[in-house]
């Protein structure tokens, strides 16, 4: 790219965001947004610097896209706030939160008033309305209903190194933190899965899954294994 075409694109990328100004759309940093011809974005919506909307993106009303977001052929209802994350061929309903450094990819269908948090990825898969993953967790080729809980590092243990499976939590489900749900599973709805736990098999409604080994207490084991080091007096 020479000088010329370097600036001609420059003026028509500062041409697009003139616009989107006019339409009722606010930029914290006008010159720092890049936007594609092809982006809606709806009143009230606030643009952060630094944020990438390519493709087939539409944005709904009163949104706020936080600074180093990228958004790639998706859909964000009205009111929802999306943090320093990237969001590929997804669609997030109204209400909702992201972020920061959220990673949803291709076919991702996200819910109204639902919780995507830090560190958290999600792969073709659904999230009810009201459903929280609110931080390090995956979810891959899944579907989760409504108003379901992911705990802190729950993971949809989705390949066996050959072939991908999905599982399902239905509504009202709690997965307790540091949870493996072995796919293909079922937890039907208002299940429990304690904390810890490796869930392989279905769990039905209004049930609480254990899968833990008894903890047992070996008194002086340190001392006598000399692991850790006298201080110095």
């Amino acid at each position: 790219m020479n000088l010329q075409e370097y600036e001609a694109m420059e003026k028509k990328r500062m041409e697009i965001n003139l616009r989107h100004l006019e339409n009722g759309v606010r930029f914290i940093d006008m010159r720092a947004a890049y936007i594609d011809e092809s982006v809606t974005i709806g009143v009230g919506t606030v643009i952060y610097p630094c944020v990438v909307l390519e493709g087939d993106v539409t944005i709904g009303e009163n949104c706020v896209i936080g600074q180093n977001s990228r958004i790639v052929d998706s859909f964000v209802g009205s009111g929802t706030e999306v943090q320093s994350s990237v969001i590929l061929e997804s669609r997030i309903g109204e209400r909702t939160k992201v972020g920061p450094f959220a990673y949803l990819r291709p076919g991702s269908k996200i819910g109204n008033e639902c919780k995507v948090g830090d560190f958290v990825e999600v792969k073709n898969s659904s999230m009810g309305d009201g459903a929280k993953a609110s931080h390090l967790t995956y979810i891959g080729d899944s579907d989760v209903g409504k108003n379901v809980n992911l705990g802190c590092g729950v993971v949809f243990v989705n390949y066996d190194g050959s072939q991908k499976y999905r599982s399902t939590v239905k509504d009202g489900a709690f997965i307790g933190c540091n949870s493996n749900l072995v796919s293909p599973v079922v937890v039907e709805e208002g299940a429990y899965v304690a904390a810890g736990s490796t869930v392989t098999h279905d769990i039905p409604g209004g049930a609480l899954y254990v899968a833990r080994s008894k903890g047992k207490v070996l008194e002086g084991w340190v001392e006598k294994r000399g692991i850790l080091k006298k201080k110095k007096k």
